[in-house]
């Protein structure tokens, strides 16, 4: 089976503006923070959550209509509150992998060596990553991002037990 044929990734919505390189639709829906309120109280999120203060993230319904029109599974790359909703909401028909770096001085290395970030971004980042970590007892598999390849496979194989 190849895996990556049936999967295609939920795109998050964001109140943040865009970085260099992102697009609108591709990386993220970017929208202003009363747009993204007015969404909110529409009823538009499966889940969401203001992440960093005045920054928004969140799963718009229409995401997963979009995906599973096409006929495939649907993946969510989201914060920790993001995935533990999302578990809570699809149940066991779910299956929820907690990535985590071998480290906190890992995580910093990768982050300063995008090159993408502030240094308050980056100290941001680490603190709530830090916080994260304690929640990973409440996902169905963790997997230690510590060998990419090593990574990969074990996912592969956590997604063939679950898919049968």
């Amino acid at each position: 089976m190849d895996y990556f044929d049936c999967f295609e990734f939920s795109i998050s919505a964001t109140s943040r503006k865009p970085r260099v390189g992102e697009a609108d639709g591709v990386d993220y829906y970017f929208l202003d923070k009363d747009t993204f309120v007015k969404r909110v109280q529409a009823g538009d999120f499966l889940e969401w959550e203001e992440v960093y203060e005045g920054t928004w993230y969140g799963t718009l319904k229409s995401e997963i209509d979009r995906i599973c029109e096409k006929g495939k599974i649907v993946i969510f790359d989201v914060d920790v509150n993001g995935g533990i909703n999302l578990k809570k909401y699809f149940g066991e028909e779910a299956l929820a992998l907690f990535v985590m770096p071998p480290s906190i001085e890992v995580l910093e290395q990768r982050l300063r060596k995008r090159g993408t970030e502030s240094e308050e971004s980056i100290q941001k980042r680490l603190g709530r990553s830090a916080k994260e970590l304690n929640e990973a007892s409440k996902f169905d598999v963790t997997i230690v991002n510590d060998d990419l390849e090593r990574a990969v496979e074990e996912t592969r194989r956590v997604l063939e037990e679950f898919l049968k």
